[in-house]
């Protein structure tokens, strides 16, 4: 036997024909290498770090994918009321099974090597970003990492090297070229087992029936290495045959594009305020988060806490549910369609899971990734369908207001757009004159290049406004689908500061996000300040004359308003019949184009809510997500 290479490409040789590939378990980035590893080099046979029991199950697993499965075996000594189980996940990033999957399909040998044990001792451990293979060598990397990894810990994880290393000796015998894939925490000590020629220990001789269960999909984020959808991206550049080498951060990118579109669909209000620029925004936290955190790509709390931060509630849930999805194209020959032992799936949990015959059980993975830490990121969740029956059953009629800071938002838009009406007031009246002592209201530019051969100077005045504005009309859509904006109410002030309120929106208990908490969309509003009573103007025999809510609203302003002038913000000029009522009234629009202000602010200030008394307040901010 010749001696170890000594170059930096034989760093990983532990053998004249063995070579090994250190990696992370779960890391979609390592599975990725294995397989490069595999078709780069001429193997003949693949070394796995799991017992020769499980190559069976394990192997018809993953020609079952891209539908992933696990493989479980009872723990023979399990405590006394508590079954325990420990498992293969087959997990398309996982890179175990991505070596297999490649010897599989490139006929090559595969060998089982690690010891049987009755009950399997897992080692986690927390490890470097696997994103830095983009950059270094896995030679470079285990060999930064080497330092770092402790030595065996427990009788049963040093009996398991030594047998691995002994395995070694047999299979270089018979073969070739061999590649073992095993953990970063192993390899140095399978390398020192195998150099040494530790004895092996004797087998345990037990028995423990392997089977394989399909999973849950809605319980996949307990099982795979990487995010479900990311997962899935990883299975459709397979089989589409496009680039998957950087899908751990372009992943990221279309995760966050899928949850807007999926925000689309339910709240396409919310998703609209979702602009390329707040999403570039949203990119500059997530790096900064998870830089913070000493990591190179972000993990789905860092993903959720600044999508929370930065787009709100709503588009956080939506990141969550869509990163839990698994959208892998699903085989479309029958003959590929996997069968398993049992027809209900197994449910993972948090090193738990409910087997199928079997009922909850501890969980113990034979292929531990990264060390998990559990953290709290508090959401409001949507509503289930039988809550929000529960709220409507219990809904009174009869006693309804407003949520007081969504009252203070609107009252000061609208303040906002009086000052804006009386400016343009103002604005009519203005004059131009020549300068002579004072530029007065600023120099018009224009007055002063048309005499500009003269050399004179002209200045504009603006006197006061004459008279003031006191209701103000908002019309959002027009025209108005009275299917849509099927809800009409008229709110009168609670206080001095707030103004008289007619509107017509969307029907709120459509829209339950709370106990005695319903959500809707202005249509159209008439704010009259200072505020005092006036007849309910949807059922006022005065205003029968006017055909749609927007008729009705701009009739009710005409005859309200103790000022001449009233103002209307709608989205294109107002139509000939609106002039003829507020001639008719002895009236003047005020006409401001809605695409004068923001159209995201817009959107925020539509949204509102109606709370079912006021008693409701106490709680309400519990379940108002305010994006």
């Amino acid at each position: 036997m010749g001696s170890p290479d000594s170059s930096a490409d034989g760093f990983l040789s532990i053998g004249p024909r063995i070579r090994v590939l250190p990696i992370i378990h779960g890391s979609g980035d390592f599975a990725i290498r294995v397989r490069d590893e595999l078709l780069e080099r001429p193997y003949d046979c693949l070394a796995v770090p799991l017992p020769p029991s499980f190559q069976d199950e394990v192997e018809r697993a993953v020609e079952a994918l891209p539908t992933p499965s696990v493989v479980v075996q009872p723990d023979a000594d399990g405590e006394e009321g508590e079954p325990s189980y420990s498992f293969v996940p087959i997990d398309p990033c996982q890179g175990v099974i991505a070596g297999l999957r490649t010897a599989l399909g490139e006929r090559i040998a595969r060998e089982f090597i690690d010891l049987e044990t009755p009950s399997f001792e897992s080692i986690a451990a927390s490890f470097p970003d696997p994103y830095a293979l983009k950059r270094v060598s896995p030679e470079k990397f285990a060999a930064a990492v080497l330092p770092a990894i402790p030595p065996p810990q427990g009788a049963q994880h040093r009996a398991r090297l030594a047998w691995m290393g002994a395995r070694l000796r047999e299979i270089e015998s018979r073969r070739r070229l061999t590649l073992l894939v095993c953990s970063l925490l192993d390899w140095p000590w399978i390398r020192d087992a195998y150099r040494s020629r530790i004895a092996p220990p004797e087998p345990e001789p037990f028995f423990a029936p392997i089977r394989t269960h399909r999973v849950d999909s809605r319980s996949l984020l307990f099982l795979l290495g990487e995010l479900p959808f990311i997962t899935g991206l990883y299975e459709r550049g397979r089989r589409e045959l496009t680039a998957d080498d950087n899908l751990s951060v372009d992943g990221v990118k279309e995760l966050m594009l899928e949850a807007r579109e999926r925000l689309r669909l339910e709240r396409p209000d919310v998703a609209q305020r979702i602009t390329p620029q707040l999403l570039s925004v949203a990119f500059r936290y997530i790096r900064n988060l998870s830089l913070l955190e000493r990591r190179l790509t972000p993990d789905l709390y860092t993903l959720i806490v600044a999508a929370r931060q930065t787009a709100g509630d709503d588009y956080a849930l939506a990141l969550a549910e869509t990163a839990r999805q698994y959208l892998a194209p699903v085989p479309s020959d029958e003959g590929l369609t996997p069968e398993f032992d049992e027809d209900r799936p197994l449910r993972m949990g948090v090193h738990r899971a409910d087997v199928p015959g079997c009922g909850p059980a501890r969980m113990t993975s034979r292929l531990p990734g990264q060390a998990i830490s559990w953290r709290t990121c508090k959401l409001r969740p949507k509503p289930s369908p039988p809550e929000q029956r529960r709220w409507k059953q219990r809904w009174d009629p009869f006693g309804m207001c407003s949520w007081p800071p969504e009252d203070d938002r609107i009252e000061g838009f609208h303040r906002h757009v009086r000052d804006q009406a009386c400016a343009i007031l103002g604005a009519d009246l203005a004059r131009v004159e020549k300068f002579t002592t004072s530029v007065r209201d600023g120099i018009d530019i224009r007055e002063t290049l048309r005499n500009w051969h003269k050399g004179e100077l002209y200045v504009r005045v603006v006197p006061p406004s004459r008279g003031s504005i006191e209701a103000v009309v908002f019309l959002f859509d027009v025209p108005a689908d009275p299917d849509v904006y099927t809800h009409r109410a008229t709110w009168f002030a609670e206080h001095s500061e707030e103004s008289t309120l007619a509107f017509y929106a969307t029907d709120p208990m459509k829209d339950l996000v709370g106990p005695g908490i319903a959500r809707a969309k202005y249509g159209g509003a008439l704010f009259l300040f200072p505020p005092r009573p006036i007849p309910e103007i949807w059922t006022d025999p005065q205003l029968e004359s006017a055909a749609t809510p927007e008729e009705r609203l701009l009739a009710a302003a005409f005859l309200h308003s103790r000022d001449r002038h009233v103002a209307v913000v709608s989205p294109a000029p107002p139509l000939g019949n609106w002039r003829r009522m507020a001639r008719a009234s002895g009236r003047k629009i005020v006409h401001l184009p809605l695409k004068r202000f923001g159209g995201q602010m817009l959107d925020r200030l539509r949204t509102f809510h109606v709370l079912n008394g006021k008693q409701v307040r106490s709680y309400a901010a519990d379940y108002i997500r305010d994006a």
